[in-house]
């Protein structure tokens, strides 16, 4: 499509400066001058993801003004994104999504400039966090959401009201998506509300070693069993295209083995990085939405979601209906609250038993705990020389072997979250 003159210059403008300076219900007692319009065209943003739902927010901001943008991704172009991903096509296969889509978006939106990072979020520092006024997710992982709202939460200085970073988290899955900001240390953070998420359904060990029946239980297999055993690389980087198809290619195998079909690259990836399935449609909901609210917070046009309602919820499934609520701040949240959170237990359970069900609760989710009680360390995943030293203590009871009781604090750790640390008090069943 040929740029014209008025596709580039103030015109393209009009509807949106309608928007930004006309006095309505929410906005009618401010003064929205020149001075406050051009804090937008100034503001650094960044948008954490390139996918179905990055694509679109990036789309979305560019179109909604906003001038200095960029974006961490560190996939690269599979055929399977080009039916949902719209700015992809068929030669970018192969290439870095987050410098396809820079590169498209700056070309069709003049003035724009989108800077890219191919790279995991989790190789920036907290100084390359803080040059932005705004953070938007289109995130597929829930891992990677916790990861960014704890690096959030823990940059703000109450001294220095530049250091909190408004966090805009957009999700879907299927005809479902949901909208929600974050002021960090202010509203409830995502861990406050991790209980949303409900966690993966655990498939027993003795499935996966002996009869798996679905694709799903191949890759948990090569993911949990085949893994620990051959130890094909030192740790599992999830994000890392040589450790996802080594897992592959062994659930392809056992697959293979037990005559199951439907193991892919791709569902390997989303079982083992649990990955939540999205649509074109929905993605284009949930990204205006986004946008809106990034476009709320700079230019204070209308309210933003956060303080009051906190939390809005699409649904497509039989017709188009939202809702918005109010998510309420947990005083014992791991990342924004103060105090340890209060953990029921059975005394005769094994110190084995009690890490299981901390991948089963909705509030924690955790693959790989270690744990540490008052003076003592209880068992630890890493390093090696530790972890052999308290594997005994997998098979004891809490209360009788371990010596734990009522009102103990225990501490959890896990490398998939390195800057959380969960604290609970006990209390038996």
């Amino acid at each position: 499509m040929a740029t014209t003159a008025a596709s580039t210059g103030p015109s393209r403008w009009q509807y949106l400066d309608k928007i930004r300076r006309n006095p309505g219900p929410f906005n009618q007692d401010s003064d929205v001058g020149d001075e406050a319009l051009a804090a937008q065209d100034k503001a650094k943003i960044l948008v954490i993801g390139a996918g179905g739902l990055g694509c679109e927010i990036l789309k979305d901001l560019a179109l909604s003004r906003f001038k200095d943008i960029h974006v961490i991704d560190m996939d690269t172009i599979d055929i399977s994104n080009l039916n949902r991903q719209f700015l992809f096509r068929q030669d970018d296969v192969g290439k870095f999504k987050a410098e396809v889509a820079a590169a498209f978006v700056e070309k069709r939106v003049k003035g724009t400039k989108i800077t890219a990072h191919n790279g995991r979020i989790q190789d920036f520092n907290e100084d390359f966090y803080m040059q932005f006024q705004i953070v938007v997710c289109g995130l597929d992982s829930i891992e990677a959401r916790r990861w960014i709202n704890a690096m959030l939460v823990n940059m703000v200085d109450m001294e220095d009201q530049d250091s909190l970073k408004p966090l805009i988290d957009g999700g879907t899955e299927g005809f479902k998506g949901q909208t929600r900001v974050i002021f960090p240390t202010l509203t409830p953070c995502i861990e406050c509300q991790l209980d949303l998420y409900t966690p993966r359904a655990a498939v027993p060990l003795c499935t996966l070693a002996t009869i798996p029946r679905q694709p799903e239980h191949c890759i948990e297999w090569a993911h949990i069993i085949a893994w620990e055993e051959q130890k094909p690389f030192p740790n599992l980087d999830k994000d890392d295209p040589e450790h996802i198809t080594w897992l592959y290619q062994k659930a392809s195998a056992r697959a293979q083995e037990f005559g199951i079909s439907g193991v892919t690259y791709s569902l390997t990836q989303g079982v083992v990085k649990n990955i939540i399935p999205a649509i074109a449609s929905t993605n284009a909901i949930i990204a205006a939405s986004c946008c809106n609210e990034a476009l709320k917070i700079a230019t204070t046009a209308a309210p933003a979601l956060g303080f009051e309602e906190s939390y809005m919820m699409y649904s497509g499934d039989d017709s188009i209906y939202t809702s918005t609520f109010k998510y309420d701040k947990k005083p014992d949240c791991t990342v924004c609250g103060e105090v340890a959170k209060p953990l029921q237990v059975d005394p005769k359970m094994t110190l084995k038993e009690l890490l299981d069900s901390f991948a089963l609760k909705a509030d924690l989710q955790l693959k790989k705990p270690s744990i540490r009680a008052e003076g003592k360390t209880l068992y630890m995943q890493f390093p090696p020389s530790i972890e052999e030293q308290t594997r005994p203590n997998l098979e004891k009871t809490l209360q009788q072997d371990l010596g734990l009781d009522v009102g103990h604090e225990v501490v959890v750790t896990d490398p998939a979250f390195p800057t959380l640390t969960f604290r609970f008090i006990l209390s038996f069943v």
